[in-house]
């Protein structure tokens, strides 16, 4: 069991529409009565959880929780991967979610209580899980490189992040992610890909979307890679193909029910690597976040992080 002094909160004030600044108080009380002394480091906007988690680290922070969706976890978890091997292996991440995206922890199984988030960090009981690699293009075209937990997408799934994350998320992530979808449904349509999965598939598509899914949710629940396994090595490759228009809103509920496979068009795959290009502008969600296009390149990156759950 390590030292309180070792433990370190990265909260991010406006995750969960601004909800967690709200609610940050009473987590900060439940923490100190159950964990005793920590540093806090706060976010002021996008990208500063990364620079905190590492901040944290270099002050000998080995328990780094994030407070936050899934968007903030995702830059937590880069912060850490930039450290260096050696100090990187000691590391253990906690979890207290409270954002509009908190799919990754349905799969690895970190309660939704904030108590009971924070009874489970106090154990100190980790296992070790896997991550995936991607490189992509920004926005600006210049080649970029971004650690994920949970899914990274393409296609119609990039639409429908821009749309949540530039829209009110007073409604939830629910109704958030399921309305912005079935909007881009209609304004984005299907994009011709080229995709690369491992050495059993390498084939033009036409495609609505391709999840890469290293653990089952996104999207505020869908249930898109109903098999994957987070510390098993591989990818789990959802491609959801050429269906017409009313095949699409015909299928939806599979989206939520774990069904997916069953639908006639949509291939399941896995792999380590998984490349893919494309000749018109193709968007990318990475944990939630639309960060950049095709083309991509994603490599599993076995048992990478050490994180708390039951």
């Amino acid at each position: 069991m390590m030292s309180s002094s070792d433990v370190a909160f990265i909260v991010n004030p406006a995750a969960g529409n601004g909800s967690t600044e709200s609610v940050w108080p009473a987590i900060e009380a439940i923490a100190r009565d159950l964990l005793g002394h920590f540093e806090t480091y706060v976010t002021t906007g996008p990208g500063t959880a990364v620079s905190l988690t590492k901040k944290a680290i270099s002050k000998r922070a080995r328990l780094l929780i994030c407070v936050g969706g899934d968007g903030t976890l995702n830059e937590v978890i880069n912060g850490l991967m930039e450290t260096e091997d050696t100090v990187r292996s000691d590391l253990i991440l906690g979890v207290v979610p409270n954002g509009t995206g908190c799919d990754f922890i349905k799969t690895v199984q970190i309660p939704t209580d904030i108590k009971e988030a924070i009874d489970l960090i106090a154990t100190a009981q980790y296992k070790t899980i896997d991550l995936g690699k991607l490189f992509y293009l920004d926005h600006q075209g210049r080649e970029n490189c971004r650690y994920f937990h949970n899914i990274a997408s393409f296609g119609l799934g990039g639409e429908v992040v821009k749309r949540v994350n530039r829209a009110t998320k007073m409604f939830g992530p629910f109704f958030s992610f399921l309305w912005s979808t079935l909007v881009s449904i209609f304004l984005y349509g299907k994009k011709k890909i080229h995709l690369r999965v491992g050495d059993d598939f390498n084939s033009d598509c036409m495609i609505w979307n391709v999840a890469v899914a290293n653990a089952q949710y996104h999207g505020g629940g869908m249930w898109v890679a109903p098999d994957a396994v987070v510390d098993d090595g591989l990818f789990d490759v959802t491609v959801i193909g050429d269906l017409g228009l009313f095949e699409v809103f015909l299928n939806l509920p599979k989206l939520y029910n774990g069904k997916i496979k069953e639908v006639d068009k949509v291939i399941a795959l896995s792999g380590e690597k998984v490349e893919a290009l494309a000749d018109q502008k193709v968007l990318l969600d990475v944990d939630g976040e639309q960060l950049g296009t095709l083309p991509v390149t994603l490599d599993i990156q076995p048992g990478a992080l050490n994180i708390i759950s039951e």
